[in-house]
């Protein structure tokens, strides 16, 4: 075809246009080897695809083109289409007696979310399953209707920019404590056929980092929850999803001890790293007391309220804070014990 383009170009000074369907299924190699002929203006390329092309198509190849997102019908342009279909004799059903409850196409609009293929498949089988009556019509009702489309569609790919769209607003849902939105785009997830035990792990995730010690039980209920569904599976499994994530997204929020563990992995990245302290080295193995390890340690639960001032971090660090608790949930507690104790004998 590319060979063809350019001489077409060479003998007529005519482009050939080169219209790929599914252009996310080429792999990296077929479509680099587009890239000269897109670049040079042999061919001028239109690739269409279901997937998001940031995602599945090569970046020099997208960099190079422009962009147009195809969204999904609103319901009254596919009542229309079907419309059309019903009374097009040549290329759609026109030619039989049919007769659609009030409602009826506007019914099956809906349940295509937008997918005008599906629309008019669904109702293409409810006509031709669908005997006729004595008057000779076909007549659909709701419940043919729903039976012929059979699941609502869902636009969901689990592998593309929908799988983590859905997460993201997931997520951002619990974080932002909203359990109603959290259970819509979980119950899409499932709806769609994501797996249950994806859905799990992300409340594990979620009750750490966002919920944290506000409500240290959090973490249990989703550790909880993550066995139960390895357990029992689905659909029962749901009914585990939605206790966790409710609970999650209806506790007290703080990623006091997410911040903390990323800043002090930036201080080991970044940072020189220091030595272990001499008083905090292991002083079991023989020879350990030769070195001074373990030389000046003092053991807390020896001490008033199992405490006693003493330096934990290297010399160079001993003013960092990485934990800063916040006054919410049950991280209030944490933060007036540590204030009775390390901040106040601080310094």
């Amino acid at each position: 075809t590319i060979e063809k383009a350019k001489e077409n170009l060479g003998m007529y000074q005519r482009r050939t246009i080169l219209f790929i369907d599914e252009i996310h299924r080429f792999n990296k190699s077929q479509q680099d080897a587009l890239l000269p002929a897109v670049e040079d203006g042999t061919v001028v390329m239109v690739g269409a695809t279901t997937e998001n092309p940031y995602f599945e198509v090569n970046a020099p190849l997208v960099s190079r083109s422009r962009i147009f997102q195809l969204k999904r019908l609103d319901e009254s342009a596919i009542v229309r289409l079907l419309e059309r279909a019903l009374t097009d004799e040549k290329k759609g059903l026109g030619e039989k007696n049919i007769e659609i409850e009030e409602n009826g196409l506007l019914h099956l609009a809906q349940l295509s979310n937008g997918d005008a293929r599906s629309a008019l498949n669904s109702l293409e089988l409810a006509v031709l399953t669908t005997p006729e009556n004595k008057e000779g019509k076909i007549v659909l009702d709701q419940n043919i209707i729903e039976d012929s489309i059979q699941k609502r569609v869902i636009h969901y790919d689990k592998d593309g920019h929908q799988h983590y769209d859905n997460i993201s607003a997931f997520i951002k849902s619990i974080r932002g404590s909203d359990p109603d939105a959290a259970l819509y785009w979980m119950a899409k997830m499932l709806w769609a056929g994501e797996d249950p035990k994806f859905i799990a792990r992300r409340i594990i995730i979620a009750a750490s980092e966002d919920v944290g010690n506000a409500n240290p039980n959090a973490l249990t209920v989703a550790l909880n929850a993550f066995h139960a569904v390895e357990i029992i599976g689905l659909p029962e499994a749901r009914i585990v999803l939605s206790q966790a994530v409710t609970y999650l997204a209806s506790s007290p929020k703080s990623n006091a001890s997410y911040k903390a563990i990323n800043q002090a992995l930036s201080d080991v990245r970044e940072k020189r790293t220091y030595e272990v302290p001499a008083h905090l080295r292991d002083a079991h193995y023989s020879g350990a007391k030769e070195f001074g390890h373990g030389e000046g340690y003092k053991y807390p639960h020896s001490y008033d309220n199992h405490y006693v001032k003493q330096s934990y971090l290297p010399k160079e660090l001993e003013d960092r804070v990485y934990y800063q608790p916040e006054e919410i949930g049950e991280e209030i507690h944490l933060k007036q014990y540590l204030e009775e104790t390390k901040y106040k004998h601080k310094g």
